[in-house]
């Protein structure tokens, strides 16, 4: 499963080396000067496999990793800032809205991380017909990192709208132009994925890590999604559902977020990789044991009981023993602060070390308790799960039912998500109305996708930000939230971007 990295562990590290930038500008002009420059490199199919885990070593970064993924819930109100003060820099700060152009952080690392994917892939690029192998190898090569920039292109559009646009390794003074339009950008994103959609092998991810054709689509369908193109984002979809290379996880939900039940899992589409000990992670330690992530009681209620009605309405619900016939993915997503942690064998382990929660719950998605106790020392390898086939099925409803209303293909499609061993909620009820299943689709990704970085992307999109944000209330009116719809749908620019490209224009409101 995680070939990609086994093989190219030397590779990640010098061609990340070798392929490292600051800034936009700064790199976008910069090819290796070393080991793969020159008459010595571009020319085995080594050369262009260490050249490609290069490229795929740049997810490695915060912006797709657990901890980029989990601070954009916190900007989604599903989760506080815990254990921290908040500074500049912080998710929490910028949950309050206060987003400036120097404030660093998440802001500014999407930017510098995508940039620095996009730089790699624009050298690969440029250089993989140098090397002696296969056509059709060298399409197939292509056509992965062509995917990989169309996901980099479509994350700056999504958070900043219309950046600049390269798709070739540019010098300094190249570099500094304006940013194209947003359409211009996604343009781009879908030449790259139909690309990569024709070239890519029609197979399942669970060899080697690399994308392939699913992938591609589900990407796409994601994309699709975000522009209100119904149509197009439900072929897609369907398309991934009819090749029938990827299902339902059907073991135990939880463990699809932890290295145990990772292995040839059918509902993984696309990850970013982690392997022990020289690419691995915190993730365990900062999930489970520093609580730097409380889950919110908004998050907490949008769970349903058993009996697929919501706490409000169902008589299974239980305030006092919150967990008690609920949705069995509330319980695999947070659990109560300082509750202790019961190991397969019977052990039974203390959480967190700090004693401090914002809201009195605690992560539980994404951390393995077998981990526990932990110390400084443990490492992590859980893949953090980019894309998988429940958003499949959940774009295609979503598409389809703003199309036709609850058809019963929609059902389906939910009611899959929904029903599926290891969740096994019931079915939603019959004769809902289109806007009626509209909220019902809403609310099933919201609990299907906690943590997974989608709840602040979705009511992003679904224009709901500035109606939901500020009715969060906090422990301090001081940590009120706030959405400004005139200026927070899109992030500033760096400021240190700016400096170096006069032609780059801020962004409204900042």
């Amino acid at each position: 499963m995680k070939k990609i990295i086994k093989n190219h562990i030397k590779a990640l590290l010098f061609v990340s080396v070798s392929l490292a930038f600051y800034s936009c500008a700064e790199f976008l002009d910069r090819n290796p000067t070393t080991e793969i420059s020159g008459p010595t490199f571009w020319k085995t199919q080594n050369d262009a496999d260490m050249a490609l885990a290069g490229c795929y070593s740049r997810l490695n970064v915060n912006s797709f990793n657990y901890e980029g993924i989990y601070s954009l819930d916190i900007m989604a109100g599903d989760a506080n800032e815990g254990g921290q003060s908040l500074g500049a820099s912080s998710t929490g700060t910028f949950a309050m809205g206060i987003m400036e152009s120097t404030s660093g952080g998440l802001l500014a690392n999407i930017y510098n991380d995508c940039y620095r994917g996009i730089a790699s892939c624009n050298y690969f690029l440029d250089n993989i017909d140098r090397v002696d192998m296969p056509p059709s190898t060298v399409t197939r090569y292509k056509g992965e990192v062509r995917f990989l920039r169309a996901l980099f292109y479509f994350n700056l559009a999504d958070f900043y709208g219309g950046v600049p646009l390269y798709t070739s390794p540019v010098s300094a003074e190249e570099a500094k132009v304006k940013q194209s339009s947003y359409d211009q950008v996604i343009d781009q994103v879908i030449t790259d994925l139909d690309f990569a959609i024709e070239n890519l092998p029609n197979t399942d991810y669970s060899t080697g890590g690399h994308a392939v054709k699913g992938t591609a689509l589900s990407l796409k369908s994601r994309v699709l999604l975000h522009q209100n193109d119904w149509s197009a984002a439900a072929a897609a979809a369907k398309q991934v559902m009819d090749d029938g290379q990827f299902s339902l996880y059907q073991g135990k939900w939880g463990d699809m977020f932890i290295s145990k039940g990772q292995n040839n899992n059918e509902e993984v589409i696309f990850s970013t990789r982690y392997l022990n000990p020289d690419n691995s992670s915190q993730q365990d330690i900062r999930i489970l044991w520093h609580g730097i992530w409380n889950p919110r009681q908004e998050l907490r209620n949008a769970f349903e009981c058993v009996d697929g009605l919501p706490i409000s309405e169902s008589p299974l619900y239980d305030a006092d023993n919150w967990k008690e016939n609920r949705d069995p993915r509330l319980g695999q997503t947070m659990r109560n602060f300082l509750d202790p942690a019961v190991k397969e064998s019977g052990e039974v382990v203390e959480f967190a070390y700090n004693g401090v929660s914002m809201t009195g719950l605690m992560p539980a998605k994404g951390g393995d308790i077998e981990t526990l106790p932990i110390d400084y020392s443990t490492k992590s390898d859980h893949d953090v799960i980019l894309i998988r086939f429940a958003e499949v099925l959940m774009n295609y409803a979503e598409a389809t039912n703003e199309i036709s209303g609850p058809t019963p293909e929609v059902y389906e499609a939910v009611n899959r998500v929904r029903m599926r061993e290891g969740v096994n909620m019931p079915p939603l009820p019959s004769g809902l109305s289109k806007e009626e299943m509209r909220e019902r689709i809403r609310n099933e990704r919201r609990v299907e996708f906690a943590f997974e970085g989608m709840r602040y992307r979705d009511i992003k999109r679904w224009k709901t930000a500035e109606v939901y944000i500020p009715t969060l209330v906090e422990p301090s009116s001081q940590l009120n939230r706030s959405f400004d719809p005139n200026k927070h749908y899109l992030f500033p620019f760096p400021q240190s971007e700016i400096d170096i490209n006069p032609e780059l224009v801020q962004n409204p409101g900042y």
